[in-house]
């Protein structure tokens, strides 16, 4: 008998077809020391980083087993971008990007340290990273125009996830719901930001 408990988690998945659907957010008050830059240097210690600081109370777990030759190979190929969104020279949170094939670009992962979230700091870098996401090709010699940007959001996700994708012009294109097993988030560390 098999006593493992699971969860139920539903993945929503969410696309863009043209420049033209995206809806920007406010953009930040100067005063606010919001700047974002592209990391353009690949680097497996700040990729995880980012990766850990963002994902750890919210399940993100998948990368977790990477080694570094793996981090590095992944983020050497063309295409692949991180974006990082600084509050007076913090990182607050981050945006990557990814090429495929036939003009789609996946923003893989998107998110806010928790400390940063419910600072309206998350829909500015959204807007930021899905433009991004449609002007790649630009910098990126050899690869299509961008023809679609797309993205997925699940039920462990922040609570005002879905609702920013939303307001930023994604629409629903594929819902899927599946049994995963319950497992306590990764961290960051006990007593970091308060929940």
């Amino acid at each position: 008998m098999n006593n493992s408990a699971t969860t139920t988690v539903t993945t929503w998945s969410l696309e863009q077809t043209s420049p033209a659907d995206l809806v920007p957010a406010r953009i930040p008050d100067a005063s606010s020391g919001i700047r974002i830059e592209r990391a353009e240097v690949p680097s497996p210690e700040f990729s995880r980083f980012l990766y850990t600081a963002v994902g750890g109370d919210v399940t993100w777990t998948d990368r977790l087993p990477w080694p570094y030759e793996r981090w590095r190979a992944h983020l050497e190929r063309p295409g692949v971008e991180t974006w990082v969104a600084y509050e007076h020279g913090t990182p607050a949170g981050y945006v990557e990007l990814e090429a495929q094939p036939e003009g789609a670009v996946e923003i893989v992962y998107f998110g806010l340290v928790p400390q940063f979230r419910g600072r309206r700091i998350g829909g500015h870098l959204l807007t930021y990273g899905t433009a991004r996401a449609w002007d790649l090709a630009g910098r990126w010699p050899g690869l299509e125009p961008t023809k679609r940007v797309w993205l997925h959001t699940c039920s462990k996700d922040g609570p005002h996830a879905m609702a920013n994708y939303e307001r930023r012009g994604f629409r629903l294109f594929d819902t899927r719901t599946e049994e995963e097993p319950d497992t306590p988030p990764p961290g960051p560390w006990p007593g970091a930001h308060p929940a």
